[in-house]
C-alpha cells in the first residue's frame, strides 16, 4: 500500500472511530454487516428520542446519510451492483490484501458519510440562526429583508460571471463574426436572414470551420476523425457566428462543446460500431410499437417524420439513429408516414402527439401544414408539440409564414399548439433567438425549454442565469435533464448530486416562475423520473472509483409492474476536479455531499 493510501485511509479512519473499530473488530464481513447495522439502528433511535444534541437540520441530514449507509450495507445491493463496498472496507480497516484500485472518490465518499450519520457534516459551521428569528413585526421584517438582499447579491456575483449574447459588447462580436462568415461563403444580409441559405453552406468538416474559428489541434483532429468514420457532424453558418474566434473557450465553452465532438466521444463511438454494440442507450427500439413511433407513456407519443437536424448536438439521445446531417434519406417513406399517422388515428388514448426526430421544422411550410392538419382532424388530440432547435441553431425559420401556420392549429378549448427548444447557456441567447420566439408567442403559443445538465452549465448559478433570461425572452423553462448515462459522453456527465444541489441551493433562490423546470433522469426504455423525490430514487452503493450507484424506480410505480432500473453515476470527486480545472472555488460546492 502507498504512502498516499495509507494517509488517506488515515484521514477515513479519523472522521469515524467506532466505524473503524467495529470493522477492525468483525472476525469476518458478516459479523462486521451485523454490528454496523446494530450501530446505525442505535443511532436513528437516539435522533427519534432527541437524545443526540444538536440543531434539527443537521439530524435531518443525519438521518438521510444513515438511510444511505443502510443501503450500501445490504447485501441485496451488493448483488443489484455486483460490488460490496463493506467488503472492501473491511479489508482496508485489517490491512488485508485488495484486489481493486481505491480512489480519492471512494475515501472523499465515505468520509462525508461517516461525518453525516454522527451529525458532523461541517454543512452549517461558521453559521448562526438568523438574527430576525429573534425579533417580532417590523423590525424582523426589516432584519429579514436585509439578509435577503445579501443572498440576492451572493447570487448576482455569480450570474454576472456569465455573459449573455444579448450584451452588446457580444452582439459587437457577433456581427464581426456575421460579416467574416458572409464573406467566407459569398453572401449577403439578405443570405444571411434565408434560413434556406443557412443550410446550403452547413459546415461539415475541419478545414471549413478553421476558416471561420479558431480551432486547436484537438478539435480539428477530433472533427476529421468523426467525418471519417461518418460520425454525424454540421453547423450552420448562424450557430458558428455565435462562437468566439478564439480557441479559448472563455466564453464560448458551452456553444463549441454542444457541436464540436471531444476526441474521447470520437474513438468511443468507433469503438461502439466495430463491436457492434447497440448505442441505442434509451431502448427506443423497444418502445416503438410501429416504425416512426415511440411510446412510453399513456396519453403522449413520439413521432418521427424527418431523421436529421441543421447540426447535432453531441449529447443527443437520438445520435445513433442519425447518419449524417441533412441526410437525403431522412424524410420518412410517404407509405410509412401514413402508416404511423394512421396508428394515431386508431390510438384515441393518446391526446398529445410530439413530432420530433430529427429536427421537424427543417421540413417546409407546406409539410408541416399537411402534417398539422392530419392531426388536426383527429378528435382525441388535443395537444400537438413540436420538438425543435431551429430556435437557436437556425431562428431563421421562424418566418412569419410558419408562425401563421402553426397559429391557425392553435385553438383555446380545442386544441393547444406547443413548441420545445433547447436553450443550453446564456451564451446561446441572442436578439434573434428571442425575435423567433416572439413571432411564435404572438400566436399564442407557449414556447418551452428543455435543457441537458451537462459540465458546461452546471456552474454556481450558470443554469440559474439560463432560466432567468429564457423567461425575460418568451421562454419557460420545462426540463433540466440529468446527462444521459452514456459512456462515450462521459466528459460531459454531471453527477445527480449536483444537480440535486443546484435545484435546493440556486434555483431556489429566485423567483417560482423562473424555476417551474422539473429536474428529470430519463430511465432507459420506462421514461422520466422526478429527481427531486427520494421515493423515485436512492444510492444502494458506492464503487471503488467513487461512482454512486442508484436504483430508480418507475414512474409506474404504485400504478403497475415494472422493473427498477439501476444506474452508475460519474464520481462526485471527478467533477470537482474538473471545476477547480475551470477555475471554481471547490467551497462553494462543499454540501454536495450530502445531496442523494
Amino acid at each position: 500500500m502507498t504512502k498516499l493510501c495509507k494517509e488517506m485511509l488515515e484521514e477515513l479512519w479519523n472522521t469515524n472511530k467506532e466505524i473503524y473499530e467495529i470493522l477492525r473488530c468483525s472476525e469476518n464481513i458478516e459479523t462486521a454487516r451485523g454490528k454496523l447495522y446494530d450501530y446505525l439502528i442505535n443511532l436513528e433511535k437516539k435522533t427519534y428520542y432527541g437524545e443526540i444534541d444538536m440543531h434539527p437540520l443537521e439530524r435531518i441530514n443525519m438521518k438521510e446519510c444513515i438511510k444511505v449507509f443502510k443501503n450500501i450495507l445490504a447485501p441485496k445491493n451488493e448483488e443489484l451492483s455486483g460490488f460490496s463496498a463493506l467488503k472492501l472496507l473491511w479489508l482496508l480497516a485489517n490491512e488485508k490484501p485488495i484486489d481493486v484500485e481505491i480512489s480519492r472518490g471512494f475515501i472523499e465518499e465515505f468520509k462525508h458519510l461517516f461525518k453525516g450519520i454522527i451529525g458532523n457534516s461541517g454543512i452549517y459551521d461558521g453559521k448562526e440562526e438568523p438574527i430576525f428569528l429573534k425579533l417580532k413585526g417590523r423590525e424582523a421584517a426589516v432584519v429579514r429583508s436585509e439578509e435577503l438582499d445579501k443572498l440576492s447579491e451572493y447570487a448576482k456575483k455569480f450570474m454576472d460571471r456569465y455573459p449573455s449574447g444579448l450584451l452588446e459588447e457580444v452582439k459587437k462580436k457577433r456581427e464581426e463574426n456575421k460579416k467574416r462568415i458572409l464573406e467566407y461563403f459569398g453572401g449577403d444580409e439578405e443570405d444571411w436572414d434565408d434560413w434556406k441559405w443557412h443550410l446550403k453552406h452547413i459546415i461539415k468538416d475541419s478545414k471549413t470551420l478553421s476558416n471561420l474559428v479558431d480551432l486547436t489541434e484537438e478539435e480539428i483532429k477530433a472533427i476529421d476523425l468523426a467525418v471519417k468514420n461518418h460520425i454525424p457532424f454540421g453547423i450552420t453558418p448562424y450557430y458558428a457566428s455565435l462562437m468566439d474566434k478564439d480557441a479559448s473557450r472563455k466564453y464560448d465553452h458551452a456553444i463549441r462543446a454542444q457541436v464540436i465532438p471531444p476526441l474521447d466521444y470520437v474513438e468511443k463511438m468507433i469503438e461502439a460500431r466495430n463491436n457492434r454494440k447497440s448505442l441505442d442507450f434509451m431502448g427506443e427500439s423497444d418502445t416503438s410499437p410501429i416504425d416512426l413511433v415511440t411510446r412510453r407513456y399513456p396519453m403522449i407519443a413520439i413521432i418521427k417524420p424527418y431523421n436529421t437536424c441543421a447540426q447535432i448536438c453531441i449529447y443527443c439521445q437520438r445520435n445513433w439513429e442519425i447518419k449524417e446531417v441533412l441526410a437525403k434519406d431522412a424524410l420518412a417513406p410517404k407509405s410509412k408516414l401514413e402508416e404511423a399517422i394512421d396508428w394515431f388515428r386508431n390510438h384515441e388514448s393518446i391526446r398529445e402527439v410530439l413530432i420530433t426526430g430529427g429536427d421537424p421544422f427543417i421540413l417546409n411550410d407546406k409539410f408541416l401544414e399537411k402534417l398539422l392538419n392530419e392531426f388536426a382532424e383527429m378528435r382525441h388530440v388535443e395537444r400537438i408539440r413540436f420538438g425543435t432547435r431551429m430556435p437557436v441553431v437556425l431562428p431563421q425559420r421562424i418566418t412569419d409564414n410558419l408562425a401563421e401556420i402553426l397559429g391557425q392549429y392553435h385553438e383555446p378549448g380545442r386544441r393547444e399548439i406547443v413548441v420545445s427548444t433547447h436553450v443550453e447557456h446564456v451564451y446561446g441567447v441572442t436578439e434573434d433567438l428571442m425575435n423567433a420566439v416572439q413571432k411564435i408567442r404572438k400566436k399564442g403559443i407557449c414556447v418551452y425549454n428543455q435543457e441537458v445538465f451537462t459540465t458546461e452549465n452546471s456552474r454556481r448559478f450558470e443554469t440559474v442565469a439560463l432560466r432567468r433570461l429564457l423567461r425575460l425572452i418568451g421562454i419557460e423553462p420545462y426540463y433540466t435533464f440529468n446527462t444521459k448515462g452514456k459512456e462515450e459522453t462521459r466528459r460531459y456527465r454531471v453527477p445527480i448530486a449536483r444537480l440535486l444541489q443546484e435545484q435546493k441551493e440556486e434555483a431556489r433562490l429566485v423567483p417560482g416562475v423562473e424555476r417551474i423546470d422539473k429536474p428529470i433522469f430519463n430511465v432507459p426504455r420506462l421514461g422520466k423520473v422526478n429527481l427531486n423525490a427520494w421515493q423515485d430514487h436512492e444510492v444502494i452503493m458506492i464503487l471503488p472509483d467513487g461512482r454512486r450507484v442508484y436504483e430508480f424506480h418507475p414512474w409506474e410505480k404504485n400504478i403497475s409492474l415494472a422493473n427498477t432500473y439501476v444506474y452508475v453515476d460519474v464520481p462526485i470527486y471527478d467533477y470537482l476536479k474538473e471545476l477547480k480545472r475551470k477555475g471554481e472555488n471547490l467551497e462553494d460546492y462543499k454540501t454536495i455531499w450530502y445531496y442523494f
